[in-house]
């Protein structure tokens, strides 16, 4: 088989964990573990990251080498004692990665979405934007800089994360010993406190060397409350991916100078007006009727995201073989879907019109590939026609949206 990406086959195990996790812990009865619609908006952030990274991911690797080709300062030979180097390099370089995403607000206007989760379970693992692996994949750079070839580095990034998915669990207790060596499920967990105490301690991925190095070591005590110090009041695709960025943009607003306005970019995160978020919320959220509603069609919302995470799989498969337009409309389809999914748990108005969106954009794509482009225009017209005769958006709106006018 040829132009075949065998990623694809990797991306069906994050599931199969997944679903372990999800036995174990009814099986404790841990009803805490996973929140519905929490989970759903992991995965939905982690599908996006996993697709748009495709066409990143490749870049990068040419920029290793590149790098590693022209400007690294040693060659380091291939031996066991490079292998153990390598592995402290890349924790070493992840601690400062990960702590200056913390201390850095615009930094941590990518990472802070990993953060945003009130549950801590796997689906957590997923949460990673495209913006913090553009910005993860810069400082690896350093690692081929000094020397460390490419090749090298691509295998020890790839062990690094898949060590740092299964430290997003409540499955695995403390680790004893191990915890003095090693990153565990229960120090990570620390690192996702809302609590005082835990605030901005455990930034190590694999070893705890770097934290105990560097004054930011906490063991975990009290069990932690997760999340943010100052929680978002949303599940909707696009608040979550860049609400930080508005917050920072107000502050820059509301600041005079251009060197003051660079210390908001580059200042810390803990002297933000604490008074922005909230603004921000009543001017963009919606006001919900029942703040307790449950979005009841969650078989529905099931089948988007499993055609979502379908598709993404195939793409990932045949992404060296697939045309420019196919790569696109699907990775455009998919992402739609994923704020189409946020924007029903959110019970949007404007939802029903993106349901129209994506079934003319999946008609087009169809007509298009088969040569009828011209019938478009005949579809829509189609589709208004139906509106007006059936008036489907106020059966929506009273049935799914469970909005009454």
């Amino acid at each position: 088989m040829e132009n075949v990406n065998y990623l694809a086959f990797a991306l069906p195990a994050f599931f199969l964990f997944l679903f372990i996790e999800y036995q174990v812990a009814k099986l404790k009865k841990r009803d805490d573990i996973f929140k519905y619609e929490s989970s759903i908006s992991n995965i939905s952030i982690g599908i996006a990251e996993r697709l748009l990274n495709l066409f990143i991911a490749a870049s990068f690797y040419q920029l290793f080498y590149f790098i590693y080709e022209n400007f690294a300062l040693f060659q380091i030979p291939n031996n066991w004692i490079t292998w153990i180097a390598l592995i402290l390099a890349t924790d070493f370089v992840w601690y400062w990665y990960h702590r200056l995403g913390h201390e850095i607000n615009f930094l941590w206007a990518a990472h802070i979405v990993h953060h945003q989760s009130e549950e801590f379970n796997l689906t957590v693992a997923a949460r990673i934007t495209t913006l913090q692996a553009l910005i993860r994949n810069v400082f690896w750079c350093v690692l081929p800089f000094f020397g460390f070839h490419p090749a090298l580095v691509i295998f020890i990034l790839l062990f690094h994360g898949i060590y740092s998915f299964f430290t997003h669990t409540q499955m695995i207790g403390k680790m004893k010993w191990l915890e003095y060596i090693f990153i565990s499920p229960s120090l990570h967990g620390v690192h996702h406190a809302s609590d005082e105490k835990y605030l901005d301690k455990n930034y190590g991925d694999v070893f705890v060397f770097w934290d105990k190095m560097f004054g930011t070591f906490q063991k975990e005590e009290e069990k932690p409350n997760y999340g943010l110090t100052h929680p978002i009041k949303s599940y909707s695709f696009l608040w979550q991916h860049f609400h930080y960025y508005l917050e920072i943009w107000e502050a820059i607003e509301r600041t005079n100078g251009f060197k003051n306005k660079l210390k908001v970019i580059f200042g810390s995160p803990a002297v933000m007006d604490q008074d922005i978020r909230p603004m921000l919320e009543k001017k963009w959220l919606p006001n919900k009727d029942n703040p307790n509603y449950h979005f009841r069609y969650k078989s529905y919302l099931n089948f988007q995201i499993g055609l979502s995470f379908l598709l993404m799989s195939v793409i990932t498969y045949y992404f060296d073989s697939l045309s420019s337009f196919d790569k696109y409309f699907g990775t455009f389809f998919i992402l739609i879907t994923l704020i189409n999914c946020g924007a029903l748990m959110e019970q949007r108005k404007w939802i029903y019109y993106l349901e129209y969106l994506r079934i003319i954009s999946l008609i087009s794509y169809v007509l298009i590939s088969f040569g009828y482009a011209h019938l478009i225009f005949v579809i829509i017209a189609f589709f208004i026609v139906i509106e007006q005769i059936f008036r489907l958006s106020i059966w929506y709106k009273s049935n799914v949206l469970k909005i009454n006018e």
